[in-house]
């Protein structure tokens, strides 16, 4: 008898998590390709008004995930999915109609409240419910890989999934400025946001349980479910036991718990750092607008950068285990800490731009290449060490942690920016320092900081980017410490 030739139906439903991906960053890449050019010069944005909603997308985001990972688990990926990619796809297009009920609130009266006007309470409105949708993407989608692929697949997998950030990242400087600039920015909302609405046609279309998809015939079975059964070219391949759930009060009784929730909340505020604040820092620093072809070409080059070398590096923690003889979590440590290394590459950054821009969107490009080869890994080691059941709610939790690391990281370097540039007097108002502003002459309020031999805003940048660039190693010795060796919950 010959055998059944394996079936490849697992990459298709790989490829629908990468397209997801890859809508979900383009949602979030809008803002901040639209802001510093677009949007800000309408409604009369500083630096600290765009940190405050960025910083509450992710707090939002943070307290979403906590809940979105046990949704998942629940209602199960299909639906899950579904509901996730809806609301944010909403959410995304909600945007649009921030400049139309601006007007309409201030004609009523309403300018605002805390010190926020009127347009940044509707635009962290709009914010907040493309983080209620975006929470479900990432808790879906690992626990769509851990049903889908044994678990020495699964940072490959991941990262392939996980690298849709990157060419978000990398298809959004090419379309969305232009899409902003002929249409104007309320268009690229609306045009983003609806491309969620396509995709959830596909996901219906093709998605079903490995043991329930009549596109996954009975070898491949074999093969996903191979750690269950011990042997990939099983006979009979019952469909793999899930597990029994572990609850909130479990999960964070766990060493392992902690480990991932410190291994994300100390470093995705550097990806996001870098995903919102680039385009504004090639302006800043440069003059380069996110419409222009340097700016464009800078910005594009930076995320291809991330996209191919943070897959390349994916293949590492493989060479660990089939190559060296290590355990799936030795190898991705092992693997990790080279990742760790990457973004100590940002130090250079600020030195090296005084001689060419090319310089900082390298070196970003490379430190974000690390951050996507460490994220593709935090994701496979909760495949790793927690049952099926539970995948959702602990990826949940994991990126809460982020989101909450996110904040900080966002918020902080909005107000430190604000800061940092010094402020100037202008018709008896005291505003912050900008280029426009200090190139007339204008005279100052408060002086610019000074930090390192840098003076203002690349001071700020400074002191960040040397943030950005130990996070990783600090996040992986905590990682080390709660969790030397692996452990498999129960």
């Amino acid at each position: 008898m010959v055998a059944e030739k394996k079936s490849n139906f697992r990459w298709v439903i790989c490829s629908l998590l990468f397209f997801a991906t890859t809508v979900n960053y383009l949602d979030r890449q809008v803002l901040s390709l639209t802001y510093k050019d677009f949007i800000a010069p309408v409604f009369g944005w500083s630096d600290n008004d765009y940190g405050t909603i960025t910083g509450v997308f992710s707090i939002v985001y943070a307290a979403c995930n906590l809940f979105a990972g046990r949704f998942i688990d629940r209602l199960g990926t299909r639906k899950g999915y579904l509901w996730a990619i809806a609301i944010w796809s909403l959410g995304a297009c909600l945007h649009a109609g921030c400049g139309v009920g601006a007007t309409a609130l201030k004609a009523v009266g309403f300018l605002g409240m805390f010190g926020m006007t009127v347009s940044v309470w509707l635009f962290l409105a709009c914010r907040s419910v493309l983080a209620l949708g975006e929470a479900g993407n990432f808790p879906a989608a690992i626990k769509v890989v851990a049903e889908y692929f044994p678990k020495k697949d699964r940072a490959f997998a991941t990262s392939i999934f996980n690298s849709g950030s990157s060419v978000g990242a990398l298809a959004a400087p090419l379309s969305i400025p232009l899409l902003a600039q002929h249409f104007g920015w309320e268009v690229a909302f609306l045009v983003i946001g609806a491309l969620g609405f396509v995709w959830m046609g596909f996901w219906m279309w093709l998605y079903g349980r490995p043991s329930e998809n009549h596109r996954v015939n009975a070898a491949e079975l074999a093969y996903i479910n191979q750690d269950e059964c011990g042997a990939e070219d099983s006979a009979e391949v019952a469909p793999a036991e899930e597990g029994k759930r572990i609850s909130y009060a479990k999960a964070f009784s766990l060493r392992q718990t902690w480990a991932l929730v410190l291994g994300r909340f100390l470093t995705d505020g550097v990806w996001w750092f870098f995903l919102f604040w680039t385009p504004g820092y090639l302006s800043d620093q440069f003059g380069y607008r996110s419409s222009d072809g340097m700016g464009m070409a800078l910005i594009f080059t930076l995320y291809a950068i991330v996209t191919f070398v943070s897959i390349y590096l994916c293949r590492i923690p493989t060479y660990m285990v089939e190559k060296r003889g290590m355990n799936a979590y030795e190898g991705r440590m092992v693997a990790m800490f080279i990742f760790a290394c990457f973004p100590l590459l940002a130090l250079g950054a600020q030195p090296l731009g005084a001689f060419s821009a090319w310089w900082p969107a390298v070196l970003i490009g490379l430190a974000c290449a690390g951050h996507q080869a460490w994220s593709a890994n935090v994701y496979s080691v909760v495949g790793d060490m927690f049952p099926k059941s539970t995948i959702g709610t602990l990826t949940g939790i994991a990126q809460c942690a982020a989101g909450a690391g996110s904040f900080l990281v966002n918020k902080c370097a909005g107000k430190l920016f604000t800061y940092a540039s010094g402020t100037t007097v202008v018709d008896g108002v005291e505003v912050e320092m900008t280029r426009d502003l200090l190139a007339s002459g204008a005279r100052f309020a408060r002086p610019a900081m000074e930090f390192m031999g840098y003076t203002g805003k690349p001071a700020g940048y400074f002191i960040v980017f040397g943030y950005c660039a130990v996070a990783y190693i600090i996040g992986w010795c905590f990682m080390k410490a709660l969790v030397p060796r692996y452990r498999k919950v129960g």
